[in-house]
């Protein structure tokens, strides 16, 4: 892997208009992002023709791109399937690029926004919004997440006021937790008080069941326009992920850059929570998986990270339709399975390594 200080010298020489040796990881970046895409059409492919009714590829053609086709397993393709894997895409590519971008900001390698209290305070949102403004359409249901993400980021990263060096790694992880107990008891306090918990339990299972087209509708424009906007802020989140000299030196706005990643970040949790609920683990395994694939620079990891972060989603929810067929499993349960040993296996190897 390429060291710190290498980088911030290739940085240097980008800036001052001399030649840049390119790490060998970073050539190779097309090829892995191809495969990366062969790798999501499969599980694309494979999660509309495999079910409680397996269905003819053919007639998967047929559902999407013949608009005269007709049939029950047309109707079940365009109707059920589809705006159900189309969501798992957007929430496996908005978690994974959020995550990304929180641990390439903080410099934390345990960094992810299940972890961190953004979907947590989402979901006390959420709660909140049930209970106080029931006739609230999905729209005030996607902004109410958006404000829940927000809080909860602001009292995470609030505590890291109170030390003068900050938070650790370790210490924000920690205080993520916290942050997380308390809104999720928040969130429970609102629902029993209300007798809510049923409404609010169908998102805090994780679950893509009954996504609808409308939903589909309203959040991709969000999920879109916040990975595209994180693309083109990627190079200044390298210079950021060295540290804060490196970026100083260079010239970069590390306030107002920092500003609008946290913002991106905040979007790309709530519009998750709105569709799925409560997830952790995505952000924290995908941009892991990536940066041992591609390397370090941003400008290849988030890219990858949205696509292989899509891919992983449809695996999740496959398997969650498929494990206790023709019931399901909460997908996420799935994700929590795979993830939970993922972390320990990072915390075992120490984060000093991984920074």
């Amino acid at each position: 892997m390429t060291s710190k200080p290498m980088k911030l010298q290739t940085q240097l020489n980008q800036e001052q208009g001399h030649p840049v040796q390119v790490p060998k990881r970073t050539r190779a970046f097309w090829p892995k992002l191809l495969l990366s895409l062969v790798l999501f059409v499969v599980m694309f492919a494979i999660a509309l023709m495999i079910g409680a009714k397996n269905i003819a590829l053919s007639d998967i053609w047929s559902a999407l791109f013949q608009p005269s086709a007709a049939g029950e397993d047309i109707s079940i393709i365009r109707d059920i399937r589809l705006p159900r894997e189309i969501g798992a895409i957007l929430v496996g590519s908005a978690l994974a690029v959020a995550g990304a971008i929180m641990q390439g900001l903080t410099r934390n390698p345990l960094a992810d926004p299940g972890l961190l209290g953004l979907t947590a305070g989402a979901n006390a949102a959420l709660a909140f919004t049930f209970a106080f403004i029931p006739a609230v359409g999905y729209f005030g249901i996607m902004i109410a997440c958006f404000a829940g993400a927000a809080c909860g980021v602001m009292l995470v990263f609030g505590l890291s006021a109170l030390r003068r060096r900050g938070l650790s790694p370790l210490r924000m992880v920690l205080a993520g937790s916290a942050i997380s107990a308390l809104l999720a008891a928040i969130a429970d306090g609102i629902s029993l008080t209300f007798k809510i918990s049923k409404n609010v339990s169908m998102w805090t299972a994780g679950g893509l069941i009954g996504t609808t087209w409308g939903q589909i509708q309203t959040l991709a424009p969000v999920i879109l326009v916040c990975i595209a906007a994180s693309l083109l802020l990627s190079r200044q989140l390298t210079i950021l992920s060295l540290n804060e000299e490196a970026a100083v030196g260079l010239g970069l706005q590390s306030a107002q850059v920092k500003i609008a990643l946290y913002v991106l970040i905040t979007l790309l949790a709530g519009a998750s929570v709105a569709l799925v609920g409560n997830f952790a683990f995505i952000g924290l395994m995908i941009p892991h998986i990536v940066r041992a694939l591609v390397g370090t620079d941003y400008r290849t990891i988030l890219p990858v990270s949205a696509v292989l972060g899509a891919a992983f989603m449809l695996f999740a929810d496959f398997l969650a339709r498929m494990v206790n067929a023709p019931l399901e499993t909460p997908v996420a349960a799935i994700i929590s399975i795979m993830g939970l040993p993922f972390f320990l296996l990072i915390v075992r190897k120490g984060v000093k390594s991984l920074s």
